[in-house]
């Protein structure tokens, strides 16, 4: 079965995390990269799990930090390894959302707005 992953620009985020309270943002980079620089807002959740975590289909330990009854936006450094991930985890029937253009495109919009 082919899931079709919603998807939220980075105006919607923006919108949302003013608008709606908590978000929850799972960032699927490299710990060292998360670190370094991820999305911040007092709105925000932040949750980082690697990507190589998810792709393994052996290792469930993860599932457990995630919620499964509120909406999960997922994000890398440019969209295409958080829809990989949001992929698989819309198979385990998460409810997620792939930020398009992943953290370059909001500090973009963040330069621009």
């Amino acid at each position: 079965m082919i899931l079709t992953v919603k998807r939220i620009t980075p105006v919607q985020l923006f919108e949302k995390i003013q608008n709606q309270g908590k978000v929850i943002l799972l960032d699927v980079r490299a710990e060292e990269k998360y670190k370094n620089d991820h999305i911040k807002d007092n709105n925000i959740e932040n949750i980082n799990i690697v990507k190589t975590k998810i792709f393994d289909q052996e290792d469930k330990t993860y599932l457990g930090s995630l919620p499964s009854d509120q909406e999960i936006i997922v994000t890398c450094t440019t969209g295409n390894s958080a829809a990989k991930c949001a992929a698989i985890l819309a198979e385990k029937e998460y409810d997620v959302t792939v930020l398009e253009g992943g953290n370059t495109a909001w500090k973009k919009f963040l330069e621009e707005k």
